[in-house]
């Protein structure tokens, strides 16, 4: 091997090691940049209150739709450790900003209503786009603390038992009717909310209690998960008491349904219309591309945890969120995974676009 060869084989191996390291600097100014955002409307009012709300809006958007295609795959990145250190600390700031801003909102700072109202919303964006998906990273992770940990995320917004229904039912029996979160064709998203949010909720109990029953008598230690689950939300609503009264109480419930609201907006926009066809023995076929909406967008992907690069996730739940791929002969959205959430919202509109981009219905699919 010649000099320039040498030189040229050291230079891609270089940038191939710095690759996962400049992928978690881009992770990291795209989901802590906003908080750090509120955080500074949160101390100094005025149009600051505005600037987290203004850039996990229209700031994505613009990059998403200004910027050109998706970021690359990032090889070695499943093994690269600032992955879940990024986890924790964004959960970890979760847990500590949600209380912070329930007494501020509640009158421990002097806010305008139009501060408020920014701060408030502008939070249940992040959370609801950011924190959402950290939750979902974490609940896949091996270790048990970092499992709890996102347990610990979801139930601070009334939401724990997701943890249960997402592992459980969602990733075993999704893109068919036994899952409540795989919205059906021509199903309008105000329907699937009324649906999928108490399915989800029986479906998760259900199988937690089927897993625990499992157990021989002596393994049985504990308590059940979903005691777990409304424990936590008891404590985080108790918090909101103690921080802010009845006013602390309303602004809990109010971020903890927005937040709700948004994460089954995704699944609804990432699983609308897509069915898994029977196999002869009765099962569905095994997931593919073609059972999950992707999006290329890089900015909304960087900030919600490669999220959008869902198919991949679920061909490999445990993977780490730097690692995932927008894999060949997947289905793509139109527009980032924000924006067809905001289309979802009004579904005349909503079935206008997507509907002529479904794929036929899928053979020998059982409504059951």
């Amino acid at each position: 091997m010649g000099l320039q060869d040498r030189v040229l084989a050291w230079t891609e191996t270089v940038r191939g090691a710095g690759a996962p390291a400049a992928a978690m600097r881009a992770f990291a100014l795209a989901t802590l940049g906003p908080l750090l955002l509120w955080l500074a409307g949160l101390a100094l009012g005025g149009a600051m209150a505005w600037a987290a709300l203004v850039v996990i809006g229209a700031g994505v958007w613009l990059l998403d739709r200004f910027a050109a295609g998706a970021a690359p795959h990032v090889p070695g990145a499943a093994e690269f450790p600032a992955a879940d250190g990024l986890s924790v600390l964004l959960a970890g700031l979760h847990l500590a900003v949600l209380p912070l801003a329930v007494w501020a909102l509640a009158g421990g700072l002097a806010l305008t209503l139009a501060e408020g109202l920014a701060l408030f919303w502008g939070l249940g964006l992040w959370i609801g786009q950011v924190s959402n998906a950290n939750a979902h990273e974490l609940i896949h992770r091996q270790d048990r603390w970092l499992r709890a940990l996102g347990v610990a995320v979801y139930a601070s917004v009334g939401y724990g038992h997701h943890a249960s229904a997402h592992r459980h039912v969602h990733h075993r029996f999704v893109a068919t009717w036994d899952d409540p979160n795989t919205a059906r064709r021509g199903e309008g998203f105000w329907e699937f909310l009324a649906r999928a949010w108490p399915g989800e909720f029986a479906a998760g109990y259900r199988m937690e209690s089927a897993l625990r029953a499992r157990l021989p008598a002596g393994r049985r230690r504990g308590v059940h998960a979903y005691a777990v689950y409304l424990a936590g939300a008891v404590l985080a609503a108790a918090l909101a008491l103690v921080l802010g009264g009845l006013a602390g109480v309303a602004i809990w419930l109010g971020l903890a349904v927005w937040v709700q609201v948004q994460h089954l907006l995704s699944d609804y926009v990432q699983h609308y219309g897509l069915e898994r066809a029977r196999l002869p023995d009765g099962r569905p076929e095994p997931v593919g591309p073609r059972h999950s909406w992707d999006s290329a967008h890089w900015a909304s992907s960087a900030l919600m945890l490669n999220a959008s690069r869902h198919a991949d996730h679920h061909a490999h739940p445990g993977r780490p969120y730097p690692a995932l791929d927008l894999p060949p002969g997947g289905l793509r959205l139109p527009c980032s995974l924000p924006v067809m959430a905001v289309l979802a919202l009004v579904p005349p509109l909503w079935f206008r676009v997507m509907d002529r981009r479904l794929p036929p219905p899928a053979p020998a699919f059982a409504r059951m």
